[in-house]
């Protein structure tokens, strides 16, 4: 039996409390029988994966002005896409939002139920319950971090993530109302985001104040337990970053397939525990006197960079020169950003 009371005393809150979002259409919208537009749900959902909603807003936006429907979106070319994605990370995300768009637009539009949706790339159960929840209503369960963090909180759920996350979903489940099933996923996530917070929870002014038993408890702060991380290991690497006298810079495509698939770099070799790269080519590499810095969702990243100007004639096969006047640093990878900038950097002080 699922707790109404709860989601209504929720709701109530989220009423007056609701944060403004972009991709958001206000619970009065809601109530006046304007629904969002599933298209903008999905996006939001795919870039907030991994990724802050402060980072996320100026994303949301210029994807919206750049491709204001997902048979635009499903229409541009996988570069342009890329490149506007760049500084989000996860590039695979990317990826699977072009293969999604086409497949939605074949079938003329977003499906509505969760099977149908994770059918779709890169939609798995978290996104496919908040695109059926939020854009469609449906009374589907919502669990990202937010949520688990309420839920185990209100419930006292002791045991760690993420060995507790199905107890957690059940909880979850438990306070879905059939009604308002989108404003309430968005509501627990709100209050997950503003209130019921990983340090320093407001309790005084939830919503939920009076039913939380950790709070009654005094160990709120200290829930969801997790267990501890395995220490991430640091990998090493090179990026050859040579640039003709044109001013062409000479780059590599990365498979589609893997970190930053698809996406353009500065040649090198597999990242592993020894610097191994062979220069792409014969020339008087000078190495940089810097690492390029990065940490990734599983590893620590450390890049010796050199550095190479090369003769216009120059000839070299598997890789690319892109010109000075459609070269942008920004539209790189964070990563190699970071290299290049070094590289910069040296390439104007030999140059003084």
């Amino acid at each position: 039996m699922r707790d109404t009371a709860k989601a209504s005393d929720l709701l109530d809150w989220y009423d007056t409390h609701a944060r403004t979002l972009p991709w958001r259409t206000s619970p009065s919208d809601r109530a006046a029988g304007i629904m969002p537009d599933p298209y903008a749900v999905w996006l939001s959902e795919i870039m907030l994966q991994q990724t802050t909603v402060a980072a996320v807003k100026s994303y949301f936006t210029r994807f919206l002005l750049l491709w204001p429907t997902v048979e635009a979106l499903a229409a541009a070319r996988d570069e342009d896409v890329m490149a506007e994605w760049a500084g989000l990370g996860y590039y695979a995300r990317a990826r699977n939002l072009l293969k999604c768009a086409r497949a939605v637009t074949e079938l003329g539009g977003f499906p509505q139920t969760r099977a149908e949706l994770e059918a779709l790339p890169g939609i798995g159960p978290y996104t496919s319950a908040a695109i059926s929840s939020i854009a469609y209503d449906h009374p589907e369960t919502v669990l990202d971090g937010n949520v688990e963090r309420v839920m185990s909180r209100l419930y006292t759920v002791l045991e760690p993530l993420p060995d507790s996350k199905e107890t957690l979903r059940a909880h979850a489940a438990g306070l879905t109302p059939d009604q308002r099933a989108g404003d309430y996923a968005q509501a627990v996530m709100d209050l997950g985001a503003t209130l019921c917070t990983p340090k320093s929870p407001a309790c005084g002014i939830c919503p939920w104040r009076a039913p939380c038993t950790a709070r009654a408890e005094g160990i709120a702060d200290t829930l969801p337990r997790k267990r501890p991380k395995a220490a991430k290991p640091t990998r090493l690497g090179i990026a050859y970053i040579a640039r003709r006298e044109d001013g062409a810079w000479l780059m590599e495509r990365r498979p589609d397939k893997g970190l930053l698939g698809g996406m353009l770099g500065w040649p090198g070799a597999a990242w592993g525990d020894e610097r191994v790269a062979a220069p792409p080519l014969e020339a008087d590499w000078q190495k940089v006197n810097a690492e390029a810095l990065h940490t990734f969702t599983h590893f620590h990243l450390r890049l010796d960079i050199h550095i190479a100007i090369l003769p216009q004639d120059v000839e070299i096969e598997g890789l690319e020169f892109v010109p000075k006047h459609s070269f942008s640093p920004k539209a790189l990878p964070t990563v190699m950003r970071k290299a290049f900038d070094l590289a910069q950097s040296a390439f104007n002080t030999a140059s003084q």
